[in-house]
């Protein structure tokens, strides 16, 4: 989930769904694993010279909410949650009605595992723009982490309506889909998140986790092949190409891949569990 500038003065962690013996889903907070739609982390956004530079601009203006929104926002990228969550706060201060500075704020308590204040800044962010969907596609991943499906599947429904565009909410609602497991639904959504945006590696993984329950493990294979030529990094995903690798006869493949992953993280209890239990399928 990216920081919101926008109007009115200068202009998303998985759960573990569980799907089948030995299949590594996505978990929330795996040190491998980003999730899709969460914060994305830039070093550069917080360079002496981005910060010292956006830092001119406050003090030419301080009155100006949009430029602590700005500096937050390159704060918050740069991973120093405290000082872009006073950014944010100032931002408010300055302009109570600043409802992309409340979502970005609530965007920062998410990141520092308090879901309480998080949540009442999204519901602030909406009660000031009732069609403001980043607000509600962060409420919902907050609802979907606390098991409150309803109202998540509310809310990302609401944020498709209101953004037709945006992967996210197809991706978070087909999660739901898979807990509740209806995976024709999922792969549906899936697809859409796919469409919209091909370069991220979560959705594939998804997909792949709901077209094995599908019983369709060549698409299954291919998803999780996408999925690992995006982000090599995750051992969940080099689990999941394994397992699918020896299921469909490929062996010495999967179990490559599955070593892969006990590399990326020793100990990895999926991976190990597949390497001692998975067999081609008759």
């Amino acid at each position: 989930m990216r920081f919101q500038f926008g109007a009115p003065i200068v202009r998303n962690v998985i759960v573990a769904i569980g799907l089948g013996a030995g299949v590594a889903a996505c978990t929330g907070g795996s040190s491998d694993t980003p999730s899709f739609g969460s914060m994305a982390i830039d070093p550069a956004a917080g360079s002496t010279a981005n910060i010292s530079s956006l830092t001119a601009a406050i003090q030419r203006d301080p009155q100006n909410a949009a430029n602590y929104n700005v500096r937050g926002t390159a704060l918050g990228q740069a991973g120093r949650y405290d000082e872009a969550l006073q950014d944010f706060s100032m931002a408010i201060q300055l302009n109570p009605g600043f409802y992309q500075a409340f979502s970005n704020r609530a965007l920062i308590y998410r990141q520092k595992e308090n879901p309480q204040a998080a949540l009442a800044d999204y519901n602030q962010a909406i009660s000031l723009n009732a069609s403001y969907a980043p607000a509600y596609l962060g409420r919902g991943v907050l609802y979907r982490q606390s098991g409150q499906l309803d109202y998540a599947m509310a809310d990302f429904n609401q944020a498709i309506t209101f953004n037709t565009s945006d992967a996210k909410p197809y991706y978070n609602r087909a999660l739901i889909y898979q807990k509740q497991n209806n995976h024709v639904r999922a792969v549906a959504d899936l697809d859409t998140a796919i469409a919209l945006d091909s370069n991220s590696s979560e959705p594939y993984n998804a997909r792949g986790l709901s077209l094995m329950q599908l019983g369709k493990l060549k698409d299954a294979l291919t998803d999780f092949s996408a999925a690992v030529n995006r982000n090599k990094q995750s051992a969940e995903f080099w689990t999941n190409l394994g397992i699918v690798e020896i299921r469909t006869g490929d062996v010495s493949r999967g179990r490559d891949a599955l070593n892969r992953a006990l590399i990326l993280k020793p100990g990895y209890g999926p991976a190990l569990e597949a390497l001692h239990n998975e067999k081609p399928m008759s």
